[in-house]
C-alpha cells in the first residue's frame, strides 16, 4: 500500500472562486459498467494551525432576528462556521473527487438536496450530480430568499434565485457554463445563510465528515486526477496512477499559516 501526503497553499474565498472557474474539464459523457478487480483511493484531509475564526453577523440589522436567534451567540450576533476541523485534526466539508473516469461503476447520484433550518443551509458544502438538480427545503416558519451565484474573472453569474422559498421549497436546475464546478448559495434575507456546492461528473468522489477521512473503491485501473476542494481553504490536486486491485493512500494537509487573508 502506497502512502503519499501533500500540501499546498490555502486560498480566500473569492481567490478560489475564481480558481475554481477557470480550471479546465475535459468534456465527456460517463459510462456506467461492470469493473473487476477495482482499485481503492483511501486517505485522510487534515488541518493545522489556527482554525479561522467564524463570521459575525449583528441579528438586529436583518430580518426575523427573534426567530433566527435560537442559534445566537447569546449577544445578538450569529456566527458563520466556515472551517470545521475534528479533535484529531480531520478537516471536514472537503469535496474529494477523481477526474478523467470515462467509464466505471454504476453512477447512481440522486437530486442534492438542501435544508434551511433555523436560519441556516444544511448540508454546509453539498454535491450535485450531472444534472445539477438542486432541490431546497424550507424547515422554518419565515421566509428566504436564494440566491445562488457562480463567479469568474468576468464578474458573476446568477445561477439560481427564488426570492420567496416557503415551507414547499423549491426545486431547479443549476446551469454552470465554461467548465465551472463550484457556485454558492446564500439567503438574501439573512445573510450568515451560505452554503456551497460542487458539481460532479461520475461517481467517483466523497464529502468528508469531521474525521477528514475518505475512501472511494471500485476504480478502474488507470491514470487520473485526484482534487481535494474546501470553498474556504482552496483545491489541492495531483495525478496518480493505480493498478488493479490497489490501495492508494493519499494524505493532504491544509495549513492556517498559509490561508491568504
Amino acid at each position: 500500500m502506497k502512502r503519499i501526503m501533500v500540501t499546498g497553499l490555502g486560498l480566500a474565498l473569492y481567490a478560489q472562486m475564481i480558481l475554481a472557474a477557470g480550471l479546465h474539464t475535459e468534456v465527456f459523457a460517463y459510462e456506467s459498467g461492470s469493473v473487476v478487480n477495482g482499485a481503492t483511493v483511501q486517505g485522510k484531509i487534515t488541518f493545522t494551525g489556527p482554525v479561522p475564526e467564524p463570521k459575525v453577523f449583528e441579528l438586529r440589522r436583518y430580518y426575523d432576528r427573534e426567530y433566527c436567534a435560537t442559534l445566537s451567540d447569546g449577544k445578538g450576533h450569529r456566527l458563520l462556521k466556515e472551517v470545521t476541523v475534528g479533535q484529531d485534526g480531520g478537516l471536514k466539508d472537503v469535496v474529494v473527487v477523481i477526474e478523467g473516469v470515462e467509464k466505471g461503476k454504476a453512477f447512481t447520484a440522486t437530486d442534492a438536496e438542501v435544508e434551511a433550518s433555523l436560519c441556516q443551509f444544511l448540508p454546509f458544502v453539498t454535491v450535485v450530480s450531472d444534472k445539477r438538480r438542486v432541490t431546497v427545503f424550507n424547515r422554518d416558519p419565515v421566509s428566504h430568499d436564494i440566491q445562488g451565484y457562480a463567479y469568474d474573472q468576468a464578474g458573476v453569474d446568477i445561477v439560481l434565485h427564488r426570492p420567496a422559498l416557503h415551507v414547499s421549497g423549491t426545486t431547479d436546475v443549476v446551469q454552470l457554463v465554461k467548465g465551472r464546478k463550484v457556485f454558492t448559495m446564500q439567503c438574501g434575507m439573512h445573510p450568515y445563510m451560505q452554503n456551497w456546492g460542487y458539481a460532479i461528473d461520475n461517481p467517483y468522489y466523497a464529502v468528508t465528515s469531521p474525521n477528514g477521512a475518505f475512501t472511494i473503491g471500485d476504480l478502474p485501473a488507470g491514470t487520473y486526477r485526484l482534487k481535494a476542494w474546501h470553498p474556504i481553504l482552496g483545491t489541492q490536486e495531483r495525478e496518480i496512477t493505480v493498478k488493479p486491485q490497489e490501495a492508494l493512500t493519499l494524505d493532504f494537509l491544509f495549513e492556517a499559516n498559509q490561508l491568504v487573508k
